[in-house]
């Protein structure tokens, strides 16, 4: 099969690619760089959100995994990435007669947020139910694997701040379930091969539940830093979302405090996953930390 990932060179894409290609499947992926660390897959510049590059990434294809997003605001907006930028892939399909389309949106994503970043994601899959493509939408949860930003960069970086204590966000009880990159690998490539997961939305979560103080807690173990947890307030952290250059924006700190867990239920009963622990993956992860 011919596979073409939109947005696909960087962490969850390099993952997809790579399971992709293990299973003998042609891969094309489009970004704005161009380039990739993979061989055997067929790198494309362009861009989504500006519509530039897509039939050349789309068609001749069988398949389109839509993996473009962004988590802060840097030179692209939400909007941009996540809604025109869907709009643009689902027109290019459409024009290339090309009709399966593997969705990556969030755990959470609905409207009435007041995130952004979720709200953006939910109107992306509305474009996507109302298209008439034959879709399936992904929606994960913390993604945890190599080259993961959350876990390789932002939880080292909070650990190792220059101070005698870690600073906790509350009381940091907030539930997370995260899923091993693999994980969601496989179940994109498996939804491809089963007819079943058209029309049908998937949470995609971890084997365990996590209180947001205990990811912090293996970061640091799993680092060897010997530094208690303090809770600070949540309106500090509020006010230091404000301030320009802030580790966290308004809504990363609204994101976490709604935290992201599901039922693993739905999504075990279809896709035959590895469901590979953190504790598992931690110390590979933490190699380049």
């Amino acid at each position: 099969m011919r596979v073409s990932l939109i947005g696909g060179s960087g962490f969850l894409g390099t993952h997809l690619a790579r399971e992709l290609l293990a299973q003998g499947h042609e891969v094309r992926v489009l970004s704005r760089r161009g380039e990739g660390p993979l061989r055997g897959v067929r790198y494309l510049r362009g861009d989504a959100a500006r519509g530039e590059g897509l039939r050349g990434a789309v068609c001749g294809v069988d398949a389109v995994a839509y993996l473009a997003g962004i988590i802060r605001e840097r030179g692209q907006t939400f909007e941009a990435v996540h809604v025109r930028g869907v709009e643009n892939i689902v027109r290019a399909m459409h024009s290339c007669g090309v009709r399966r389309l593997l969705h990556t949106s969030a755990l959470g994503a609905r409207p009435g947020t007041g995130v952004a970043y979720l709200e953006t994601k939910a109107r992306g899959e509305e474009l996507v139910r109302e298209r008439g493509l034959d879709w399936t939408i992904f929606r994960p949860s913390l993604v945890f694997g190599e080259g993961s930003e959350f876990f390789e960069k932002d939880l080292p970086r909070l650990v190792r701040l220059p101070l005698p204590f870690i600073p906790l966000i509350g009381d940091g009880a907030y539930p997370f379930r995260p899923v091993w990159a693999g994980d969601v690998a496989r179940a994109y490539r498996q939804s491809l091969e089963k007819p079943e997961t058209v029309g049908r939305s998937f949470e995609l979560v971890g084997p365990r539940e996590y209180p947001f103080r205990e990811l912090v807690r293996l970061v640091r173990d799993a680092l060897g830093v010997k530094k208690p947890l303090v809770p600070f307030p949540v309106w500090f952290f509020e006010l230091l979302s404000r301030l320009p250059g802030a580790p966290l924006t308004r809504d990363q700190l609204r994101m976490l405090l709604m935290g992201s867990t599901a039922d693993p239920g739905p999504m075990r009963r279809v896709f035959e996953l590895e469901w590979r622990s953190l504790e598992e993956e931690l110390p590979r992860i933490l190699k380049k930390a």
